[in-house]
């Protein structure tokens, strides 16, 4: 049983209360969770996923005594028609979360291309990705998916990033910003980097986009060939602050005629910063008071 839900975690993934799911067991046999010598239920991969079709189905208004009938093939059918027809942000989040469990990639083609073409891409992202990532987080958590099934989501979503920020016009007013991107070389999720690289396009900006993973020297190279008004780098893996102010101070002292930007979970406990270092704690500030 290692490597289980607990009844507690089942309720917390999937919204079902551990008291209805309970009822659901006995009175409709849903799943078969296995028992301890103490009588205590552990759920498998299989029992989670099944579970999280059906919340999807339950929140868009199935019976569960009508789901009950059905076999898991006719479930993860009714998912993928709801899911495309749904408005219920929550439904589609448990989607995609199959998906990445399943390492199921029509699945999520399917579920995100419609929130995409009804929400457009950039409500998509706030809407829906990143709450999702936030779910993910937990599951990560908890332990109950593993870094393959990470990567796989990561990706699919990398690759939906290029294409949104490829299907954008080039800046073509002569009072464009430059924006330098950059992720530090300890970092390695881009995901929230192309967001921004998608936003500052959007409004008609221009980007020099880095990557992830950047060592500082080829960082400092880039100041003999450009001249941008903005540095933007985020900070989210755990790094000593010490260190991390460092570093700070180190692009500050080097690009003292530029903005450096910085967020990130990290960041947010930096104070007294350099007078041309400015920290922002979302996305929605960065496009308040920077792409105004």
């Amino acid at each position: 049983m290692s490597g289980g839900y607990s009844i507690k975690d089942i309720e917390r993934l999937t919204g079902i209360k551990a008291h209805t799911l309970r009822i659901w067991e006995k009175r409709y046999n849903i799943v078969k969770p296995e028992r301890s010598d103490t009588n205590i239920r552990c759920y498998n991969d299989e029992n989670l996923k099944r579970l999280l079709n059906i919340s999807i189905l339950v929140k868009n208004g199935y019976r569960i005594s009508k789901i009950a009938d059905l076999d898991d093939e006719q479930i993860n059918e009714k998912v993928l028609e709801t899911s495309r027809l749904s408005h219920n942000y929550a439904s589609q989040i448990e989607s995609l979360i199959v998906s990445m469990i399943e390492l199921d990639e029509v699945k999520f083609e399917t579920v995100l291309n419609s929130v995409i073409i009804r929400l457009g891409f950039e409500r998509t992202v706030f809407d829906i990705l990143y709450p999702l990532f936030e779910r993910i987080g937990i599951l990560w958590q908890i332990g109950s998916i593993n870094p393959a099934q990470e990567h796989f989501i990561s990706n699919l979503i990398r690759r939906k990033m290029f294409v949104a920020i490829d299907g954008l016009p080039p800046p073509s007013s002569s009072d464009s910003k430059q924006f330098i991107l950059f992720l530090p070389e300890w970092e390695l999720h881009e995901i929230g980097l192309l967001l921004y690289d998608y936003l500052i396009r959007k409004k008609g900006h221009k980007v020099i986009y880095l990557g992830q993973s950047l060592p500082m020297d080829d960082l400092l190279s880039v100041s003999k060939i450009k001249t941008p008004d903005y540095i933007l780098t985020s900070f989210t893996a755990a790094i000593p602050k010490n260190e991390l102010r460092s570093y700070v101070d180190n692009i500050a002292n080097n690009f003292q005629d530029q903005t450096i930007l910085i967020t990130g979970i990290q960041a947010s406990g930096l104070t007294n910063l350099p007078e041309n270092v400015l920290l922002f704690p979302s996305t929605a500030e960065f496009k308040e008071n920077i792409l105004k």
